[in-house]
């Protein structure tokens, strides 16, 4: 099943406005649908295209990017040859699928692009392997294109519904409220959103009307998947990446979601597992979500980084991990989940989902937790922001908030210690649209519009 993706577009952009000057590299974690979308691409916006997926060639394939490269005439003629096929047309593409599994080709690149035969997008996961890039010039022609789990629009298109979207779009630019009845409508297809998740297979499946067992089992197999991944990566590293994934769950049900090592060791410090964290973000199956020490409109320059907090790329996926400890069945818990019934902490559900959401928009994540000491009282208290995000070069400061309450003191007090500008405040929950002390609450959905 071919799902509509938003990364389309972006291909069609590099397509139009590189005109062969340089490759597309798609990158993105494992099983969100990259290679699908890229063959398809392929086949509507060009007139032939080849494939050639390193996690299966063979070594004949691989010698010839070695021997051949300085005699490209050579390069391509054996590569039709080992192929049993070459490429009519007059713009054709060749993809280079799984890319990181074999670097040379990567580096290929370079002299691919100036021949100018021929257009070429790569694909590639866990492309921050050490191993994989260490020894190899990487290449100034390629344009990287980031790719996500499928977002609320995409899934909503999986499901044939183009309705919604126009809804929530409309509401949100004029800041009214949807109304009672379309509210409840949407949030029950976004906490169907949220148990599904965006992995392309899962949402087939929930298109296709498998049951949420069957649902389930699909996302475990690639969390199973990731798993294998990072412990490669332990394995050559002597890292933790792979339990620090596995705790993901359990450091978001902390009081503030901080990511905290002694939850992975007692003895633990930061400087012997950055390494690991980085890879996990580097992969894109987690996002990291960065302390800044002064909220400034270039956050980058005051990131904190042994302070942050670390969540799932796909909140479907940290569905299926927080559930494998439950006793329940995974049908019942799903439904529960749906209808807002789950007796877990659905509150780091919610502030995951902003996260993966902010991401898909195109921000980077970071927080602000800062100390003030409010009139009438003995001592200064902490109080956190849980996202910063910069538009039209001023600052957003977001809160997320899974209850009903409705207090915002670490607004007030952010607008009171420090002199910044402010473009809006927003307050994320679960609600229909309002206005409160002049910030707008937006409902959860709505996040996509940020």
């Amino acid at each position: 099943m071919i799902f509509k993706r938003k990364v389309y577009d972006k291909l069609l952009e590099w397509k139009e406005l590189s005109a062969g000057g340089s490759a597309a590299f798609l990158e993105g974690a494992r099983r969100i649908g990259k290679s699908t979308i890229v063959e398809e691409f392929a086949k509507n916006e060009y007139d032939d295209y080849m494939i050639l997926d390193f996690a299966r060639e063979g070594n004949d394939i691989r010698e010839n990017f070695i021997e051949n490269m300085s005699h490209l005439d050579s390069f391509f003629r054996n590569l039709f040859l080992l192929k049993g096929k070459s490429l009519e047309g007059t713009r054709c593409v060749i993809i280079f699928d799984e890319v990181q599994m074999f670097p040379q080709a990567r580096q290929a690149i370079k002299y691919l692009v100036a021949d100018g035969r021929y257009d070429y997008i790569e694909t590639g996961s866990l492309i921050s392997i050490r191993k994989n890039v260490q020894n190899i010039l990487i290449p100034s022609e390629e344009y990287r294109i980031k790719m996500f789990p499928m977002d609320f629009e995409e899934y909503l298109w999986a499901l044939g519904d183009r309705v919604t979207i126009p809804v929530i779009e409309e509401a949100f630019k004029a800041r009214k409220p949807l109304g009672d009845a379309a509210h409840r409508k949407i949030m029950k297809s976004f906490r169907s959103y949220m148990a599904v998740g965006g992995m392309p297979q899962a949402v087939e499946a929930y298109v296709q009307g498998k049951t949420f067992a069957q649902i389930d089992f699909i996302k475990r197999n690639i969390l199973a998947l990731y798993e294998e991944d990072l412990a490669k990566y332990d394995k050559e590293n002597q890292e933790h990446a792979s339990v620090i994934y596995k705790t993901i769950p359990e450091q978001l049900e902390n009081k503030n979601s901080h990511f905290k090592f002694s939850m992975v060791d007692k003895n633990a410090r930061y400087q012997a597992y950055v390494d690991a964290v980085k890879f996990i973000t580097d992969s894109m199956i987690g996002n990291e979500c960065v302390n800044v020490t002064v909220p400034e409109v270039v956050p980058e320059l005051y990131a904190d980084r042994s302070n942050f907090k670390l969540y799932m790329g796909d909140t479907g996926l940290l569905v299926s991990q927080i559930m494998k400890s439950q006793d329940e069945t995974d049908e019942n818990l799903y439904k529960a989940l749906i209808f807002d019934k789950l007796g877990i902490n659905q509150g780091m559900i919610l502030e995951n989902i902003v996260a993966q959401m902010l991401r898909a928009a195109g921000h980077d994540l970071y927080f602000h937790e800062y100390y003030y000491q409010p009139e009438n009282t003995a001592k200064e208290k902490k109080y956190e922001i849980d996202f910063l995000i910069v538009k039209k070069k001023k600052l957003c400061p977001i809160e997320v908030k899974s209850s009903n309450y409705s207090t915002h003191k670490s607004f007030d007090y952010l607008i009171k210690k420090y002199p910044i500008k402010v473009q809006d405040r927003y307050i994320i929950y679960t609600k229909d649209l309002k206005f409160e002390d002049q910030i707008p609450y937006l409902p959860v959905y709505m996040t996509m519009m940020l």
